[in-house]
């Protein structure tokens, strides 16, 4: 999905905290891009690599993570597990399968949570994601403090690397972003007001009861409740009310005109 704004780089962009991403063993270099990618989708830098099987640098994730290369020129590599968290005070586990270990089990929203207030306490916080092929490592898993489970499918679970960095960092992202659940996008015009509606209201009911639309008396105040409701249900636009004008406008004038005849 297209979709950078490239006036919006570096600070402006993005928040400049957040969880480190983990990434233990992994395997190709391509996924490794993913991650990246979606990372700074999501407004996260610290991206942390445990033994990537296939070196680091790779240009493959270079080229895979698609311009996210403030996350790839950053990324810090380590020896272990234990080198990659020990400046962190809280570690996350990903995990989808049950590995028998007694630790508090969290869905992505509520660790994006935890996570925001522990920052707002000046803690450092981590997020392990484990190898493609295997996921985590049991002794891996025991380092961490909560054990962070995606809810899907049980019957089929897995996801790419790239989509569980994904998953984790779009919860993180939309807690903390004021971006509306719904508005209407009006362009060069705006939401047309009530009298707006009302004018058209009292301009198309003339027609339809010229025309003989609304000629049974009996019917004819809930057939008006129910054409204004259709369009009260529009979100019409000053523009579309204009539009709508005129449609009615020039269908009175040909009627006019055949009648004439």
């Amino acid at each position: 999905m297209a979709g950078t704004d490239r006036t919006k780089t570096g600070s402006e962009a993005a928040p400049r905290t957040g969880p480190a991403i983990v990434l233990v063993e992994p395997q190709l270099g391509e996924n490794i891009g993913a991650a990246a990618r979606a990372m700074l989708n999501c407004g996260l830098t610290d991206l942390r690599l445990v033994r990537p099987r296939d070196g680091w640098p790779n240009e493959k994730a270079v080229a895979s993570a698609s311009g996210a290369v403030e996350v790839i020129g950053r990324a810090r590599l380590y020896d272990s597990t234990e080198a990659a968290i020990s400046d962190l005070n809280r570690v996350y586990a990903t995990t989808a399968r049950p590995r028998e270990m007694i630790k508090p089990v969290v869905t992505p929203r509520q660790a994006v949570q935890e996570m925001r207030a522990a920052i707002g306490r000046d803690e450092a916080i981590g997020v392990l994601f484990g190898p493609e092929r295997t996921g985590l490592f049991n002794d891996d898993i025991a380092l961490a403090d909560t054990v962070l489970s995606v809810p899907l499918n049980p019957g089929f679970s897995s996801l790419n690397l790239g989509q569980a960095v994904l998953v984790v960092g779009y919860e993180w992202y939309q807690a903390g972003t004021d971006a509306p659940a719904r508005q209407l996008v009006t362009n060069a015009t705006r939401p047309a007001t009530k009298d707006e509606l009302l004018n058209f209201f009292a301009h198309l009911e003339r027609e339809l009861d010229a025309c003989g639309f609304l000629r049974n008396i009996e019917k004819r105040p809930s057939m008006v409740r129910n054409i204004r409701n259709l369009f009260q249900r529009a979100d019409l636009t000053e523009q579309e009310i204009q539009t709508l004008h005129g449609i009615v406008k020039e269908l009175s004038t040909m009627r006019v005109r055949r009648g004439q005849s």
